[in-house]
């Protein structure tokens, strides 16, 4: 065809050359008419569409104009191809932009009506027409057709035409385009149409206002049937495919367009409004979520909960394949709102970033004792969710428990500065401010982060260990990459090397270790026992106020994260991390494929000796365990906690050489906590076995320890109001090592009072400095300076 329209321009210059005109003038006409064709015919805006990475529609966003307009496609099915070419022109394939014939057919048929009833454009022309909106029908108007008609032949091919066409033809009301017809008037993609459909939408466009689906049946019925009629004729269809047609029905209600994933619609309109997205989204695992957070809703709403997030990824390609940015509650509860975007406060989603950073520093071990007491830091005063104290509890079931105060002591002794670089490397964004702003409260949700950023830096720490066990103790120097919802993007992670990004893997495989051992939901406690069971780390947290519930967890292949909550921050005190948004996490993981456990990253671990009951690096003395440490855990302090002591033979009392010959002294050692860690300890650890007492012979000698549980040194305390205004007192705490024992109490040398067992004394002190002296019935002594403030 080209090959003829070249031709045809041949005879144009030899026409110019034949009858002498200027060759200026001719090579000016030839430029004006190269130029004359936009470079971009279409200026119109585009409607935003997702589809997920089968190819099924997700959803999509009306253009700004308001008009439905879906952006063209790379190809138009074949059926409605034939369709369209045998009823709007027929010649389609074989004339240069325009058909004389069709023309001069239409003037007279024109003629004889005294009105125009037939156009005689072609398929080209019309793309043309359709370009320069708003232009009347004369017969000027066709001659500039005719023009552009033919640059665009020698432009674009036969089909780059008709995509055009299919993508900007008008289908009544604000639906123009082949693709969002069919969606519109059939529910189903322009390639899943039947015959009777692709002629249904072909004859459509040549009086959209007239024959409206819905309305004029019977002139659309008789239009969608001659066409098809004309179809068997010429031997597209055969005779049975023609009966089944006609004798399908017409397009009645209009249909919806699916909305299967708002909220990541809502992400790519902001990021790439107007175009066509193929996303990363699993179509079928994304309706099973959607409807698994329609049945928690339903759930969470009567207790006036009525927002919650879902986000699963792909760790071996960072692809998002499921997307569900809020509930499907209502206005009223801000439904439109993307919380996987969302900053929230953190709770303590954080803390297993600090265990893993404190390993990798060489500044714990899995084992290691972290204090867990009463604690008041500068004014601050962390307390565990269920107001309780261990006395001392091993660092991984601190985190595996999400026990708040040894996470504070934990992150005061890593330095607040140092875990808040290392969090600015995850690229957490919403975390922003400079780490005086946060304080120690970083660690227990004084941040805000998103289930976005969140997810991604679990997907990161996921694939450094997967990648460094398959890849001889190698790292990728982009592991944390940004995650994708486009199918045809490609991750960069980066080049290879053998220096760590951020974390090393067998720090990272610890914490997974340790957040593996988490107590699961209600109803799941005894999953260890099932084989279908699936091993999962993951960690929840919990928001001040309960106003966020987090639950985010992973295996080697996939991290899922979970909001719940209200969108405008109102709390509830039923909201938890573990009661409200691990449920639906496990669940979600139940519908992914079953994954192996992380492979041990061997390479960047190292086995020692560590004390069984400090989970320090052993002494000579101490019982022993092989356990693995990140390679700097091998730096950390040997165990202080086992002291010698000196017994009698009985093993019973305490003696030294002032009340007992050396040859009957029986050395030992003994695992000795200080007085407060010791006091709670012992609680809760009915094997734990407190120092023995001195021999009463040997009672002058005797040295009774003896520390303040409240208040901490050069503490601040303010004194409160109740209710009713009356200033409340402050509570005195004193831990003692010898049971049933007396102390005195004394506030600026002034005696208060005694106590016995349990050692807490109420005073109200005035405003300002003050010293508190407290004395056992052996003369032993301790002070404490403190601030008293009233608000």
């Amino acid at each position: 065809m080209k090959k003829k329209l070249k031709a045809f321009l041949q005879r144009i210059i030899n026409w110019i050359k034949k009858n002498k005109i200027k060759s200026s003038m001719a090579f000016l006409l030839l430029v004006v008419y190269y130029f004359s064709l936009p470079r971009t015919l279409f200026q119109e805006p585009y409607s935003t569409v997702i589809e997920s990475r089968e190819g099924e529609l997700l959803g999509a966003k009306i253009a700004r104009d308001g008009q439905w307009r879906f952006p063209a496609q790379d190809s138009v099915p074949d059926k409605f191809k034939k369709c369209i070419v045998y009823f709007e022109d027929q010649y389609f394939y074989k004339h240069p932009g325009f058909n004389p014939m069709a023309m001069i057919n239409a003037v007279k048929q024109n003629n004889r009506a005294g009105k125009v009833v037939r156009g005689g454009s072609t398929l080209t022309q019309q793309v043309i027409r359709l370009s320069r909106k708003g232009k009347g029908r004369t017969y000027f108007e066709k001659i500039i057709e005719i023009i552009l008609a033919t640059r665009l032949e020698l432009r674009d091919s036969k089909e780059e035409i008709l995509d055009l066409y299919a993508a900007h033809a008008p289908f009544g009301g604000n639906v123009v385009g082949l693709e969002m017809a069919s969606w519109r008037y059939f529910g189903v993609q322009s390639h899943q149409l039947s015959w009777a459909e692709s002629a249904t939408l072909a004859v459509l466009p040549n009086a959209p206002s007239l024959i409206y689906p819905g309305k004029n049946q019977q002139k659309l019925f008789r239009k969608r049937n001659n066409l098809l009629l004309k179809l068997h004729h010429e031997g597209i269809i055969d005779s049975q495919t023609y009966e089944l047609s006609i004798d399908e029905p017409l397009p009645q209600k209009p249909f919806d367009l699916p909305q299967i994933a708002p909220h990541l619609l809502q992400r790519v309109v902001k990021n790439q409004e107007g175009t066509w997205v193929k996303t990363t989204v699993d179509l079928a695992l994304q309706n099973r979520v959607n409807q698994m957070a329609k049945q928690y809703y339903n759930q969470y709403k009567q207790n006036e909960v009525n927002n919650l997030a879902i986000l699963v990824i792909d760790i071996a390609n960072r692809n998002v394949i499921s997307y569900v940015g809020n509930a499907p509650t209502d206005r009223n509860h801000q439904k439109d709102v993307d919380i996987i975007s969302a900053p929230r406060s953190t709770g303590s989603i954080l803390k297993p970033f600090l265990y893993a950073a404190m390993l990798d520093d060489g500044e714990l071990l899995p084992n290691t004792l972290v204090a867990d007491i009463p604690t008041q830091i500068s004014g601050y005063t962390p307390q565990n969710f269920n107001l309780t104290f261990d006395g001392a509890v091993p660092a991984h079931r601190a985190l595996s428990r999400s026990l708040n105060i040894p996470s504070v002591l934990m992150l005061q002794n890593f330095g607040v500065n140092k875990f808040y670089e290392q969090l600015q490397k995850f690229k957490l964004s919403d975390i922003s401010k400079p780490p005086d702003h946060y304080g120690l409260s970083l660690i227990l949700g004084g941040a805000e982060s998103n289930l976005w950023d969140l997810c991604r830096t679990y997907a990161g720490l996921s694939s450094t260990i997967d990648f460094f066990a398959k890849n001889q103790g190698q790292y990728r120097t982009k592991e944390f990459a940004e995650l994708n919802y486009q199918n045809d993007f490609k991750t960069d992670f980066g080049t290879e090397s053998f220096d760590k990004t951020i974390l090393g893997a067998g720090s990272i495989w610890l914490t997974y270790n340790a957040m593996e051992e988490v107590n699961r939901p209600e109803g799941d406690e005894a999953w260890k026992f099932y084989d279908s069971s699936q091993k999962i780390a993951w960690k929840t947290g919990t928001s001040f106020g309960n106003r966020d519930a987090w639950a985010i967890g992973t295996n080697s292949r996939y991290v899922v994260g979970v909001w719940v909550g209200n969108a405008s921050g109102e709390g509830r005190p039923s909201l938890t991390g573990v009661t409200s948004a691990a449920p639906i996490l496990f669940d979600v993981f139940n519908l992914l494929p079953r994954q192996k456990w992380f492979k041990t990253p061997l390479n960047d671990l190292e086995e020692v000796e560590v004390c069984t009951l400090s989970g320090h690096l052993a002494q000579d003395d101490c019982p022993k365990m092989k356990q693995l440490v990140s390679l700097k855990g091998r730096t950390t302090s040997v165990c202080p906690y086992h002291k010698t002591v000196h017994l009698d033979k009985t093993v019973q009392y305490r003696v030294n050489s002032s009340c007992e010959n050396i040859e009957n002294i029986v050395t030992k050692k003994w695992f000795v906590l200080p007085p407060v860690m010791e006091w709670y300890y012992k609680n809760q650890h009915i094997e734990y076995q407190p120092l023995p007492p001195f021999r009463a012979d040997c009672a002058s000698t005797q040295m009774p320890s003896m520390d303040f549980i409240y208040p901490k040194t050069n503490g601040k305390i303010y004194l409160t109001k109740n209710f009713n205004s009356e200033i409340q007192p402050v509570i005195l705490k004193v831990a003692h090592s010898s049971r049933g024992v007396h102390l005195f109490w004394y506030v600026d040398n002034i005696y208060k009072g005694s106590t016995k067992t349990f050692h807490e004394m109420p005073i109200m002190p005035s405003s300002g400095i003050h010293y508190i002296t407290v004395e056992d019935e052996f003369g032993n002594e301790i002070r404490r300076k403190i601030e008293v403030l009233w608000e």
